[in-house]
């Protein structure tokens, strides 16, 4: 009887040693709906970029992402959002300057490259900010290309010849299938993508523009958390 005791304690520490030292879970990333007239955009945000996520988490439970306009929109390039101003904006006006006074430390990871779909943020040249600081606010939908395996070896060289690192198998396969735009990699923060929507994004895309690419027709977004 005092073995099978002995045998039985024995097996509930080893339950409980495993349990306390297995793998934490991963955590969930979080999502979050983009509402427009030609359609909602679900995405989801990198924990691996936690400075970008948690202003973006913010900004959303604060109302700031509400009737914001996408104001630049480039066809097979991307299109962008977020600044402040745009949201009582005149026809016509310039927009993209707009800022709340504060940016965000980069976190650009190699792991993470333009291909189609990634979110990332906007910021200021590396001419007045060299250490590429996010703006706090304004953000891009990467819609891209497909790249011909030749274009992209052309290209490979060029980066190369300026210290740029080469293209990995992975980044390869995206731009020339899916597509994407390869010489924003390394300079600009990716914080999440897309998961569901890109139609609406290629429709935002196609959106006649002024010579300042702002579409003619002001496309609204308004901007909150999936709950699920």
């Amino acid at each position: 009887m005092k073995m099978n005791k002995l045998a039985l304690l024995f097996i509930c520490t080893c339950i409980f040693v495993n349990i306390s030292t297995g793998v934490p879970k991963k955590k969930r990333e979080p999502k979050f709906q983009i509402v427009t007239e030609f359609g909602t955009i679900k995405i989801k945000l990198y924990n691996e970029t936690p400075l970008h996520r948690d202003n973006f988490i913010k900004l959303t439970k604060e109302g700031f992402y509400s009737d914001l306009l996408f104001h630049r929109v480039i066809q097979k390039f991307m299109i962008q959002g977020g600044d402040p101003d745009s949201k009582n904006a005149e026809p016509g006006k310039q927009l993209g300057s707009g800022d709340l006074g504060y940016t965000i430390p980069a976190e650009i990871n190699p792991k993470f490259f333009h291909r189609r779909g990634v979110l990332a943020a906007a910021r200021m040249g590396d001419q007045v900010n060299p250490e590429k600081k996010s703006s706090a606010s304004q953000f891009y939908i990467l819609q891209g290309r497909v790249f011909r395996s030749g274009e992209l070896d052309s290209l490979q060289t060029k980066l190369l010849a300026s210290g740029k690192v080469k293209f990995s198998e992975e980044q390869r396969k995206a731009y020339t299938t899916i597509g994407g735009y390869p010489t924003l990699d390394n300079n600009y923060t990716i914080f999440g993508e897309v998961i569901e929507g890109m139609d609406v994004v290629d429709k935002i895309a196609q959106q006649p523009t002024d010579p300042r690419n702002r579409p003619l027709k002001d496309v609204r977004f308004s901007i909150s958390k999936i709950k699920k």
